[in-house]
């Protein structure tokens, strides 16, 4: 197995392990990450995901020597997604992406822990996260475009929505490399740490985040993602729902915990 999770508590580390191709996506390796991260979201126990690609890279993208053996005429064919998009679920009722969960639409976080390379499909990867963490060295880049292979798991869709269109296509056209201290100006990336801190930094904001309401962390989530494709209006109506949801199931008690003298003075530890 290429993939394992590891747990502590509700935090779940779900780890690539192809180290010798520099964790490099082949097709059983995507399988398993979309499992991975379908199990995540179903289960009750589990509320925040760290991605991490283990032995010093992230991911160096789509596995070249699988690619060079696909049908010229029709590659891929079986990750067709359908013209219509099909049913709006997690993602899980498509085809997975070309490299593993990038069409899934979770409902609970996921945070990117970069070390090392996250180029072409493994930039792609990084994107889809919520948010990433990057060490000093690491580096994205649309390293495909040597070969003539398109960014097919959202990298066309996701990047100019983070750095907008003129900055992204630069990105997109160029193919540099990127390194994390110029990702965290464009805002591709959140925090930048030393050299092998960007696990440990994912799981701290992790448990940090497991540590709240869960109910509100996800509607606040999922209301802040639907936004970008809905007009002002349509976008408040939605923010209404998913927050009345959220005020019944943990605000209202929430509150009464502050009313008690929990949390006060912008104490975000002592709140249970």
């Amino acid at each position: 197995m290429t993939v394992r999770i590891e747990k502590e508590d509700n935090v779940w580390t779900i780890i690539h392990s192809r180290p010798e191709a520099r964790n490099a996506m082949d097709p059983q390796s995507a399988d398993d990450l979309t499992s991975a991260f379908l199990e995540f979201d179903s289960n009750p126990s589990a509320d925040v995901a760290v991605f991490w690609g283990e032995g010093g890279a992230f991911c160096s993208g789509w596995d070249l020597k699988y690619v060079s053996t696909l049908d010229k005429q029709y590659p891929l064919k079986e990750l067709d997604i359908p013209k219509d998009g099909g049913k709006r679920g997690n993602g899980g009722d498509i085809p997975r992406g070309p490299l593993g969960p990038s069409r899934l639409e979770l409902d609970k976080p996921v945070i990117a822990a970069v070390a090392g390379p996250a180029v072409a499909g493994g930039m792609e990867l990084a994107l889809w996260s919520d948010f990433r963490v990057m060490e000093r060295t690491a580096y994205l880049g649309v390293y495909c475009r040597r070969w003539g292979v398109p960014l097919i798991d959202g990298g066309t869709v996701r990047l100019p929505r983070i750095v907008g269109q003129g900055r992204a296509l630069e990105i997109i056209l160029t193919g540099r490399q990127v390194m994390a201290e110029e990702c965290e100006k464009l805002g591709l990336c959140e925090y930048v740490v030393e050299e092998g801190g960007a696990r440990k930094k994912a799981e701290e904001l992790a448990h940090e985040i497991a540590r709240f309401p869960q109910t509100c962390v996800r509607a606040d989530r999922r209301s802040a993602i639907n936004q970008r494709n809905l007009n002002i209006r349509d976008a408040l109506i939605n923010e209404w729902y998913n927050g009345r949801e959220a005020l019944i199931e943990d605000g209202v008690d929430g509150a009464s915990r502050f009313k008690s003298g929990l949390g006060r003075h912008g104490d975000f530890k002592n709140i249970k």
